[in-house]
């Protein structure tokens, strides 16, 4: 009998919460983000229902103008462009009059010279006060006529001023990255689970320690408060549990002590009888913190059964030379897959510790992106997960947003104080990292990599790509510089 037909212990037997199944089954995923993402592409149609907000700690205000005569100069300009390209039944190209220029582009003509003048106008504005701003300028009070002042005011956001010093005063103690005997043996048995054979004990003795019984069990939850029937039962009302041909390991490391403490000594054939008390964090919802009495047949006795480790095993397992060269590099990719483990914790943890340290405001513009970017994040994974667009536009957007408010506003956070760190540790990023970066997207997007440079250096995602490597890496200079 094949064990991964067999060797699924029932989920009443075994102490494994749903938090510890979730992160079993997406081992890898979770790392400490502190990546601020500027801008974003939205790949899914939906509402976000928000306008632009600014946080009043950070918003500068600046009142702008531009005399009347640069105002009439940059509408003549405008006027004959558009006399020269306008086509109008009756005239000659190049020959319509000013006037009816003026009047049928009205609107046109007024836009373009706000987007020529008022854009000069705001950076040199900006240059002259020094301010930098981080936000797209929200215009107000704008006043633009042909033969009058241009007036407007624009009000923005810009970086935060805060001080860093004392990052230098944090410890972390850096565990130990080896693989010990035990873990390299736990990689090799999971390895090798779909080799092992599970098959019954002819002899006739006790259940031990690292035997698997095939049982069938009956179990009645206790009721808080029981209520008793004349024939001294309780009353039902919460169907049994019930369960037949499942194999449990006595004294596996996910079995629950009630079961290995009752099933260890007994005999095929024989029933037992016993109370489980759950505990309150057990993964199964219906059974934490109750108390269940079992009736349990011992139906079979069963060993786990592993294949020999030899040459013709290598070899299945990726036509390796010999086990022992299996072994080499089995026990390499699991001491790098432990060491990126646990160095990511304690780096995380640190990192943590370092960014706590300071509190100032941060730029809502960025929490807004940062938010947006997440939402893209969730969605692209729901897509995968194969949610139509259509749920997707059903889904509350305004009560998504709110619950990654808090999650984005730490990571946006997280990124100033890098970034602030960054440059007084002095770190940069070669641009050969930045191409490595670039082949692996290239790569996984299945999209050429000039072409992939091309679109990103436009868009902006390059930029973003090199504050996210230069982040990555000040995180490892900090734990390398903290670290004991």
């Amino acid at each position: 009998m094949n064990s991964t037909e067999t060797t699924e212990a029932n989920e009443t037997m075994t102490d494994q919460t749903a938090e510890e199944r979730l992160e079993a089954g997406s081992a890898g995923e979770h790392e400490h983000s502190h990546e601020h993402e500027h801008s974003h592409e939205h790949e899914h149609s939906h509402e976000h229902q928000h306008g632009p907000s600014l946080n009043p700690e950070l918003t500068r205000e600046i009142e702008v103008e531009a005399p009347a005569e640069e105002v009439s100069k940059a509408y003549r300009t405008v006027v004959k462009r558009y006399q020269k390209l306008a086509r109008i039944p009756g005239f000659r190209a190049g020959k319509v009059p000013e006037s009816l220029v003026r009047s049928k582009f009205a609107r046109e003509l007024r836009q373009e010279v706000m987007e020529a003048l008022v854009s000069a106008r705001f950076r040199q504005a900006i240059e002259e006060r020094k301010l930098r701003p981080v936000s797209e300028p929200q215009l107000l009070d704008l006043q633009l006529m042909d033969g009058q002042p241009l007036r407007f005011k624009a009000a923005f956001e810009v970086l935060p001023e805060f001080d860093v010093s004392g990052y230098e005063t944090v410890r972390v103690e850096k565990p130990a990255v080896e693989l010990t005997d035990e873990e390299f043996e736990g990689e090799v048995a999971h390895l090798l689970e779909s080799y092992v054979t599970i098959e019954p004990v002819e002899e006739e003795r006790a259940l031990v320690d690292g035997d698997w019984a095939e049982i069938e069990f009956r179990g009645e939850i206790q009721p808080l408060a029981r209520t008793v029937t004349e024939e001294g039962a309780a009353e039902p009302g919460i169907p049994p549990i019930t369960g037949e041909d499942v194999l449990i390991e006595i004294g596996g490391k996910n079995t629950l002590a009630a079961f290995d403490d009752a099933l260890r000594g007994a005999t095929v054939g024989q029933e037992l009888r016993f109370e489980v008390e759950y505990p309150e964090d057990f993964g199964e919802r219906r059974l934490a913190g109750q108390t269940v009495a079992y009736d349990v047949t011992v139906k079979a006795i069963k060993r786990k059964t592993y294949p020999e480790r030899d040459e013709e095993l290598a070899k299945q397992l990726g036509n390796y030379a010999s086990w022992e060269d299996f072994a080499q590099q089995l026990r390499g990719r699991a001491e790098g897959r432990k060491r990126e483990s646990v160095v990511m914790g304690a780096r995380n943890k640190m990192l943590d510790e370092v960014i706590a340290r300071y509190h100032f405001p941060v730029p809502e513009s960025f929490v807004e992106r940062q938010v947006d970017a997440r939402l893209e994040r969730g969605l692209r994974a729901l897509a995968q997960q194969g949610m139509k667009s259509e749920d997707m536009r059903k889904l509350d957007f305004a009560r998504l947003r709110a619950a990654q408010r808090d999650e984005a506003e730490r990571e946006v956070r997280a990124s100033l104080v890098l970034d602030r760190i960054a440059d007084v540790e002095g770190v940069t990023v070669a641009e050969a990292e930045v191409d490595n970066e670039l082949r692996i997207l290239s790569m996984q997007a299945r999209e050429p990599l000039e072409t992939l440079r091309e679109r990103m250096q436009k868009d902006g995602g390059l930029d973003r790509m090199r504050e996210q490597l230069r982040r990555e890496r000040t995180g490892m200079v900090l734990y390398e510089k903290l670290g004991s």
